[in-house]
């Protein structure tokens, strides 16, 4: 019988993911080393790939993407990282993944124990992490009348969360808590670059610890769960809902909610007592919380001037409040009245208010007596420098937009509470909210000044006239408290110079 030729076994398959080798299986997979041949040697990187291997590890090229650990002899971390550079394979990426730079005495600890030790901070070659450039610090000013705030900013999201939480602050009646909030919303707002971390914030004034958590919150999740919850809140929803009623403020929405109640129906079904002005924000409540367009103010403000111009030819009329500031569109419409001439204005408004009531114009009118005596007042300067009332003559008005000739006041051709304006349909009248006010020429710069706003750029402007200047400012003049002087001024640049202040501009000043 002729005798077979004996097979030879074949050596045992590698495992997927591990080299073939016959002699000496991988134990530990998890683990690959990369010896490194500078100031090693060839040869002597031969004998210690021998060596690993026989104790169970994988070993591969250190510039291979499996590589886990590679082990240099007499190099240092920099000049590691600049040989595996040098041979295509960076060590780390920009989210610090890559494999261990270790200092052969891992290796030989590794070998005589024959596993993998633990790394420990000593077997770790130490590389000096590229300094980032440092961060720019922003310079802002403490003031809000100092920094320039544009309409459009990058930080809405944030903005928008801290006016919540001053909104409800102000609901709550903590109106210093509800500052603190506005402030840190209006400097966010003057920044010129968008906020990606806390860290940006860590020398910028008026970011409360509470405004700083929110904002923290914001940057880290997309959403604060503190003002999400202002924002379901029961309270919140119908505080806002109240306080949009033409007449109704804090104080009275906040008495409404204590008595249960929730909606506007609610004030019909319980036979709330409105005043007249209260009356009429009811009855327009749609209309009044539609946005009015700078289209729509620009055609209030021509049909108040062609009025003017009958009775006092010469008057002049301003678009205010935030047209000026360059909003495209706003809650109401803020008419500035003067005259070049001197007590040339006194008695004016009665007349306009009496020829737009008599053309249908006025839907709803208040009108209110000038309270100012005398500008030599010093009650005006010491007590009221810091109230954003004025004393100006002025009339609060619901003013009818659209041609009234042939339809009374409260005719169908004006939106009311409880009525819509299907698909397809037009509503070519909308009643809109118009206070006229009426400035002695010499008093206009300061008028101007006050009635532009943002609130919180006026309310900053006098806070800055008082602590740093010793003066007091208002709608109606400059008034040194140390010289007790009145401070004249035919603009408001004229006004900045008083001050100090470089000028800033209308449409820079939505704080």
């Amino acid at each position: 019988m002729a005798q077979l030729p004996v097979k030879k076994r074949r050596p045992p398959r590698a495992e997927p993911g591990q080299p073939a080798n016959s002699e000496h299986p991988v134990r530990f997979p998890e683990v690959v080393l990369g010896l490194v041949e500078k100031r090693m040697g060839s040869s002597r990187k031969t004998f210690l790939t021998s060596l690993a291997r026989s104790r169970g590890f994988w070993v591969d090229d250190p510039c291979c993407e499996k590589v886990t650990h590679v082990v240099s002899e007499g190099n240092s971390g920099e000049e590691v990282v600049e040989w595996l550079k040098k041979n295509g394979r960076p060590p780390a990426n920009a989210g610090g993944d890559g494999p261990a730079l270790l200092d052969f005495s891992w290796f030989t600890e590794s070998m005589s124990a024959g596993r993998p030790v633990e790394i420990e901070p000593r077997h770790r070659l130490k590389v000096a992490t590229p300094a980032e450039p440092p961060e720019e610090k922003v310079q802002v000013p403490p003031y809000i009348c100092q920094r320039r705030t544009p309409l459009l900013h990058p930080n809405s999201a944030l903005t928008e969360a801290l006016e919540t939480m001053a909104e409800e602050a102000k609901f709550a009646g903590s109106e210093v808590r509800s500052l603190a909030f506005s402030r840190a919303a209006s400097v966010l707002k003057a920044l010129p670059g968008k906020v990606r971390r806390i860290q940006q914030l860590h020398t910028v004034p008026c970011i409360g610890e509470h405004s700083r958590r929110i904002v923290q919150e914001m940057l880290e999740d997309g959403m604060s769960s503190e003002v999400e919850k202002v924002r379901h809140s029961e309270r919140y929803q119908t505080m806002k809902l109240f306080t949009k009623i033409f007449g109704v403020g804090v104080k009275i929405a906040s008495q409404w909610y204590q008595e249960g109640l929730r909606t506007l129906a609610d004030l019909q079904l319980h036979q709330i007592k409105l005043n007249k002005e209260q009356q009429a924000g009811l009855l327009y409540y749609e209309d009044l919380n539609t946005p009015v367009e700078l289209l729509e103010a620009k055609a209030i403000s021509q049909v108040v001037l062609q009025v003017i111009e009958q009775i006092l030819p010469g008057a002049t009329v301003t678009l205010t409040g935030g047209f000026r500031r360059g909003k495209p569109c706003g809650h109401d419409v803020d008419l500035l009245i003067t005259h070049p001439s001197e007590g040339e204005e006194m008695g004016l408004l009665p007349k306009i208010i009496s020829n737009l009531d008599r053309q249908g114009f006025l839907l709803y009118h208040s009108f209110h007596r000038s309270s100012l005596l005398s500008l030599e007042d010093e009650e005006l300067w010491v007590s009221g420098g810091s109230s954003t009332m004025d004393h100006f003559e002025r009339c609060l008005s619901i003013f009818r937009l659209g041609d009234p000739a042939g339809s009374p006041p409260g005719s169908a051709g004006v939106r009311t509470l409880g009525t819509s304006v299907g698909p397809g349909t037009s509503c070519p009248q909308k009643a809109v909210r118009v206070d006229l006010v009426v400035t002695p020429y010499n008093q206009f710069p300061f008028a101007l000044l006050g009635w532009t706003g943002s609130r919180n750029f006026e309310r900053d402007l006098r806070r800055f006239s008082k602590k740093e200047k010793k003066m007091t400012l208002n709608s109606h003049g400059l008034y040194h408290l140390e010289q007790k002087t009145l401070l004249p001024a035919a603009s408001e640049e004229e006004i900045f110079q008083h001050l100090g202040l470089e000028y800033i501009l209308p449409e820079e000043r939505n704080a």
